[in-house]
């Protein structure tokens, strides 16, 4: 008889919270942002978020859905939905493989900040500027800083 193999565990998700030296209000960037987005929106993110986090993230079919960035932005993954009016909707995320040496609890992705854009315009190199800056200040600290479940 043949042996099943294990399945993955699920990874966890959790969300940047910048921390009180950098932000005293120690803002969610992307708690607020998928709060601002249209409820329809916010729903495929966080169905999409879970998706990944399921598979997990080695073995998720992105489908257009959940994409490796590159150039610039190597290193993060984006969550994609199109909204009203034809608007972009970007989630911007990093795994953290070894999440459980980090205070995260073990394998982890890790909601950065999202944008928006209107159709048919792209995300100026300032834009992407500010998303690696938030994903720096996450990384510099151990353990890392996310929000409370």
């Amino acid at each position: 008889m043949a042996s099943k193999r294990a399945r993955p565990e699920p990874w966890r998700v959790h969300y940047f919270r910048r921390h009180r030296e950098d932000d005293p209000a120690q803002a969610v960037p992307g708690e607020t942002f998928l709060d601002a987005c249209p409820p329809k929106v916010e729903a495929t993110f966080y169905a999409i978020l879970n998706a990944v986090a399921e598979a997990p993230p080695p073995a998720f079919s992105g489908g257009g859905k959940w994409e490796a960035m590159h150039d610039a932005m190597a290193g993060y993954y984006e969550a994609r939905d199109d909204g009203p009016q034809r608007n972009h909707y970007r989630l911007f995320c990093l795994l953290e493989r070894g999440g459980a040496d980090l205070g995260l609890g073990g394998p982890s992705i890790v909601v950065i900040t999202g944008m928006m854009k209107p159709f048919g315009t792209k995300f100026s190199v300032r834009d992407y500027a500010h998303v690696r800056a938030l994903g720096n200040e996450y990384q510099k600290r151990r353990p890392r800083s996310v929000a409370s479940p």
